[in-house]
């Protein structure tokens, strides 16, 4: 008897703690008591006093690095680097507790010799993990970590990295292969071998992590990358790299992230949000989750703010603000194909301006090029999308096809106008989409809108 009473109150008290966790509104008070800049201790290590020279063209990477070891070793502080250009021939490894701080009027130009970028490290690419080229600022399973100043970093990719083709290539699909067969990750090498161009910044398993002020050019691939990482502010950061697949801001399979008054000027999508590739992310299982994104000027070759492709792990709890798209292919897009699975859900966009996008202004896309025959839909549901002006569109205002018994669900469009463009909006396979005020290439639209009979785009 005394068993089966404490058994009924564990379960009552089971039952009204899963419902008042479940009753806990997420929003942007909620996730930014979990984001909180790193500080560091007010001792200072020059890079010149290690060996450094700033005259762009002596090799100044042992000397950095060893500043930075020196600095982690001291339990913390800032590794300055003063004005002048520093060459580097390498990676540069950030450490625990260390604040790497560019003065303005200092540049940073890397190698742009693949062979400079070995040993290989453990990497993401494109959602698949590998050894491959180090990223040129890398740091692996650190804390409190820091790049800022008015410093300038120059990846130096246009001469060698940026100019492989790697998309459709027979080592993407090898690696592709790779993680759909599940080989294990110390097999899947790459590197000298491969046309695989490494991220210019990236932080792999990592935690409280400030990048601020800098300005980053010339990009091998993606810019910055933080992976399996929590606690990341992106702040006050400018990008001018218009390479091959220079997305400005990827968060993967991370968490507790904010990005604001930053400007991305660049050669893919300006922040494209990730949780993994198929099999890789299923097996990984980490969402990526609580991402702000505000107060911040995009212009893309391709699109403004992106969920996906590669999401297959999952991707929750995304706010963006306050966000200025000039032209781009599409403003606010959520990608996926039917080989994902995961989920892309409650996600709110608000007070958001666009210039001239080319395919459209709100974009959800289930067939996403690169699907390998699967079939393991993404769950799309709950977006609240508000507060968007634009001026044109090459195609369409609101474009929303889902796949056929896995409708997207529970879209709510308040306050949007677009001055022009050819189609209103395509809607098939939906479910729960409501218009509230939304006028599109001068319609204003129903509340309940129907589906279209068109399920395609143009460029498609």
């Amino acid at each position: 008897m005394k068993n089966r009473t404490l058994f009924l109150f564990i379960s009552i008290v089971c039952f009204f703690t899963a419902v008042t966790m479940k009753a806990q509104p997420v929003n942007v008070k909620s996730i930014l008591k979990n984001i909180v800049a790193p500080t560091f201790p007010n001792q200072n290590f020059n890079v010149l006093d290690f060996g450094a020279v700033n005259d762009g063209v002596t090799d100044s990477r042992n000397a950095i690095n060893k500043a930075i070891t020196a600095c982690s070793n001291a339990h913390g502080g800032i590794v300055f680097v003063p004005q002048g250009k520093f060459y580097v021939a390498g990676s540069i490894i950030l450490k625990s507790n260390v604040n790497l701080n560019l003065a303005e009027g200092t540049e940073i130009v890397f190698s742009y010799k693949p062979q400079d970028y070995s040993p290989f490290v453990l990497t993401v690419w494109e959602g698949t993990e590998l050894f491959n080229y180090s990223p040129l600022v890398y740091a692996y399973h650190v804390s409190n970590i820091a790049i800022t100043g008015k410093g300038k970093v120059n990846g130096n990719a246009s001469k060698e990295f940026a100019i492989w083709r790697p998309q459709g290539s027979k080592t993407q699909d090898q690696l592709r292969q790779m993680g759909i067969d599940q080989v294990p990750v110390n097999q899947r090498t790459f590197g000298l071998e491969s046309n695989l161009p490494p991220s210019m910044i990236q932080f792999f398993g990592c935690s409280n992590i400030l990048i601020q002020d800098i300005h980053i050019v010339d990009a091998p691939y993606w810019v910055i990358h933080p992976v399996f990482c929590n606690n990341v502010t992106v702040r006050g950061v400018k990008i001018d790299s218009n390479n091959l697949n220079n997305d400005g801001c990827d968060p993967e399979y991370t968490r507790n992230v904010l990005i604001e008054n930053s400007t991305f000027n660049v050669g893919d999508d300006a922040i494209a949000i990730k949780a993994g590739r198929d099999q890789d992310a299923w097996r990984v299982g980490q969402p990526t989750e609580n991402i702000i994104i505000r107060n911040c000027i995009f212009n893309s070759k391709c699109n403004g703010l992106c969920i996906g492709s590669e999401m297959a792990a999952g991707v929750q709890n995304v706010f963006m603000e306050n966000v200025k798209v000039k032209n781009c292919l599409s403003g606010i897009y959520f990608k996926s194909n039917p080989d994902r699975g995961g989920f892309i859900r409650n996600v709110w966009v608000r007070n958001i301006s666009l210039d001239s996008v080319r395919t459209a202004l709100v974009r959800f896309e289930t067939n996403y090029p690169g699907s390998r025959g699967g079939f393991h839909p993404t769950l799309f549901q709950n977006f609240l999308i508000e507060n968007v002006k634009g001026d044109h569109s090459g195609e369409c205002g609101f474009y929303a096809v889902g796949i056929e018994n896995y409708p997207l669900k529970d879209i709510r469009l308040k306050n949007i106008q677009l001055r022009s463009c050819k189609t209103p909006y395509i809607m098939r396979n939906v479910e729960n989409v409501t218009f509230e005020n939304v006028s599109l290439g001068g319609i204003t639209l129903p509340k309940n809108p129907v589906e279209t009979k068109e399920s395609k785009l143009n460029s498609y």
